[in-house]
């Protein structure tokens, strides 16, 4: 080993170490249900204001929503950290096994929701007046599960902000369109969130910890799961219709219905071993599917790259 090897090889490492061990903390791969949908708001608004895509725009919602995101993810992670460590299913989490402490965990936060807020800034003043209130139900979320037996819709309404916010950030102005499609993702992720919460029955009710499967059973929350996607696409084919949404668009909602049916077919009440397949892989394909169809949509009728 060389002299600047020992002095400078070590050096990264540990501050590497940390970055990807806070990556993986708040799960930054997930940003595949929210952004599709905040894209899909973007291009949408800019279709109807010139035809033309506004890529630094574009760069900067991207930044604004993983910014909120992960500062969302951090506070959860933060504030559950208890809870996680007496669940089988949490315990190995990185602020329970120690792979992240406190402080970096907070450090991240804080990063993260200056990020947010730079980005919101730079697109424009409603944005930034906006943005505080956003934040709000990001840090709520994780204190509901102790006082209601409806956190989901607590999550619904904060992943509901994401394509409302995205369509301000390109018009600047208020759109009750965006907000039919704010509210379908809500309802969507409120709805797939009663599928996730049920793998987690036994060790909420030990620890007091409130839900809808914890409160009225495993097949309640599925039953309340399926009547969320049925709204869930009826206010898809309000957007749609309100938009005047071509062929692509009503194909891809024809896949989200199917991929619907498909998620709710092979979780059942006494059967969730197919569970992370329904949650993860299902409804990350639900958002690109859809993104990828409206896109295609959208550039037929005459957006401009």
């Amino acid at each position: 080993m060389t002299a600047a090897e020992g002095v400078l090889g070590p050096g990264p490492a540990p501050s590497t170490g940390k970055v990807k061990a806070f990556l993986r903390l708040v799960l930054i791969e997930h940003s595949v249900f929210a952004l599709p949908f905040a894209y899909i708001a973007s291009l949408t608004a800019m279709y109807q204001w010139d035809e033309n895509i506004h890529w630094v725009r574009l760069l900067l919602v991207t930044v604004a929503m993983v910014g909120l995101r992960t500062f969302a993810m951090a506070c959860n992670r933060i504030i559950d950290r208890e809870l996680d460590a007496r669940n089988p299913r949490t315990a190995n989490r990185e602020l329970v096994t120690g792979a992240v402490s406190v402080r970096s965990a907070w450090t991240g936060a804080l990063i993260a929701v200056a990020v947010f807020l730079g980005a919101a800034a730079l697109l424009n003043p409603l944005c930034l007046a906006l943005a505080p209130l956003a934040v709000i139900p990001m840090v709520v979320y994780p204190y509901g599960k102790r006082f209601t037996n409806f956190p989901h819709a607590i999550l619904g309404l904060a992943q509901s902000i994401g394509p409302v916010g995205a369509w301000l950030a390109i018009t600047g102005e208020w759109s009750w369109d965006a907000v039919v499609l704010g509210l379908a993702v809500g309802v969507w992720i409120g709805g797939f969130d009663l599928i996730f919460g049920s793998q987690d029955v036994l060790a909420d009710r030990a620890e007091g910890v409130k839900s809808v499967p914890a409160r009225f059973g495993v097949p309640a929350a599925l039953y309340g799961a399926r009547a969320c996607h049925v709204v869930t696409t009826g206010l898809l084919v309000w957007y749609a219709l309100a938009t005047d949404a071509g062929a692509f668009f009503w194909a891809g909602l024809a896949v989200v219905a199917g991929a619907f049916l498909y998620e709710h077919s092979i979780v059942k009440p006494h059967d969730l071993s197919r569970l992370n397949r329904a949650f993860f892989t299902v409804n990350g394909f639900i958002g690109i599917a859809l993104f990828v169809c409206a896109l295609l949509d959208l550039l037929v009728r005459g957006l401009t790259v």
